[in-house]
């Protein structure tokens, strides 16, 4: 985990970051005040970024890589509830606010690099800039209806209508995420996904 300024494509970074969803609505002033909270890490495929029910909670902003959202039961059944790459975000702003254990895990799909900070400075720099509040409150409702929206789709559609909806909403993330991990979220078995494809309907 590294500041930016010790980062070697420091430049870089910065570029990606500014692309962000929420940090490009930043000033440049705002940005010289939040760019020292920020670190840089590395996650392996398959890596943990949060656990379903810890209280330690972190800001992501991704960079590289693919995030997944799950949630699993005593038993150990696993559910996706989204998939966020880069220029997005993956938080538990929700649970901070209300003080509850995270409700879900964060897990990485693909190696992954991102740009973090602790939930509570976050929220503090929010605290000092209303406008970025208001923006990112804005994404983690966006991301909320999105994840409500594809619940209501595993219960309403069929196998050829998820996998539509999918490549409508999410078409540059289709290759890029192992059929094991997309069939999943789908709700659907890799051999009916397989299927799909051979009939020409992804």
């Amino acid at each position: 985990m590294k500041p930016i300024a010790n980062l070697s494509d420091a430049g870089d970074v910065r570029a990606r970051l500014r692309q962000n969803l929420v940090l490009r609505h930043l000033l440049d002033a705002e940005w010289k005040e939040l760019e020292p909270l920020l670190a840089v890490e590395e996650y392996a495929k398959g890596a943990t970024l949060e656990n379903q029910g810890d209280l330690s909670m972190e800001q992501y902003f991704i960079l590289d890589g693919i995030l997944k959202r799950v949630v699993s039961n005593p038993a150990g059944k696993e559910m996706i509830l989204r998939f966020a790459a880069e220029t997005e975000i993956e938080t538990s702003y929700a649970a901070w606010r209300l003080k509850t254990p995270i409700p879900f895990s964060i897990i990485a799909v693909r190696p992954v690099r991102a740009a973090k900070l602790s939930m509570g400075h976050w929220v503090e720099f929010m605290e000092r800039h209303p406008k970025i509040k208001s923006e990112f409150e804005l994404q983690v409702m966006q991301l909320m209806s999105e994840v409500m929206g594809h619940t209501i789709t595993l219960h309403l559609l069929n196998a050829p209508g998820r996998v539509h909806r999918f490549v409508r909403k999410h078409g540059g993330l289709l290759e890029r995420i192992p059929k094991k991990e997309l069939a999943s979220y789908l709700n659907l078995s890799p051999e009916t996904l397989s299927r799909l494809k051979q009939r020409g309907k992804i």
